[in-house]
């Protein structure tokens, strides 16, 4: 059956929404506290594994009543979660990444380039965190290590722009990963390469916040077998 995984970015939640009405501000509010209930329930109706954030899943400082909505979503995932936070949501001073309590089966990358193995699934998940607005490229001269069928990695990353100063990836450093499945966040449409044999892909905001962030993107189911094959649910 392979290794099925959630991978999603870039909720963005508690955004201003500015340039609405106060009444269209209010509606698209409430829709987006919806999001992280939608994509638990996504994760349980596809039998996932896990679930890979990839970062801005807060668009800054986060309301209590958004954190618990978070929290209780992802705990009612039942898989292992890991997340990658961005230039958004980046773990400096205050971050709720770092002062709040998460769920036991929450694991938050928050600083350099690291990896959490998950034995049963025969899984390595590499993951790193911005520490701050900007983050250097997170892949140089990186190359995935271990004994584990599944080697895949969750960042926060600009694959389109190289002197992008949110942590650029190139292709060159995506093929030499030794990665199945780069999971990236931070570009609000849906997108996709193959470099060796790491395919790369980042699934879009779920939720556009403009009349410029629309089309089919948000959510990607992905199967690791021989090779990942992606399912974007939009």
């Amino acid at each position: 059956m392979g290794l099925k995984i959630l991978h999603t970015a870039d909720l963005h939640l508690d955004s201003p929404f500015g340039g609405f009405s106060d009444e269209q501000r209010q509606l698209l509010k409430q829709q987006q506290k919806l999001l992280p209930g939608k994509i638990a329930d996504l994760c349980q109706r596809e039998g996932c594994d896990l679930m890979l954030l990839a970062g801005d899943i807060f668009d800054g400082e986060a309301s209590r009543d958004t954190m618990d909505i978070l929290k209780k979503a992802l705990a009612r995932c039942g898989v292992p979660v890991f997340v990658a936070p961005g230039n958004h949501d980046f773990c400096g001073p205050n971050s709720p990444w770092l002062a709040e309590s998460w769920p036991e089966n929450v694991h938050i990358f928050t600083g350099a380039l690291e990896s959490v193995v998950l034995e049963d699934l025969s899984c390595r998940v590499w993951g790193a965190g911005f520490r701050s607005m900007d983050c250097p490229s997170l892949l140089e001269d990186f190359h995935a290590e271990g004994e584990e069928q599944y080697k895949i990695a969750v960042l926060h990353g600009d694959p389109t722009q190289r002197e992008s100063p949110y942590n650029p990836i190139t292709a060159g450093q995506v093929k030499a990963s030794g990665l199945q499945y780069l999971a990236l966040g931070h570009i609000h449409k849906a997108g996709a390469f193959r470099a060796g044999n790491t395919l790369c892909v980042w699934p879009g905001c779920p939720m556009g916040r403009g009349w410029d962030e629309t089309g089919d993107k948000g959510v990607c189911i992905v199967t690791l077998e021989d090779e990942a094959k992606v399912q974007a649910v939009s």
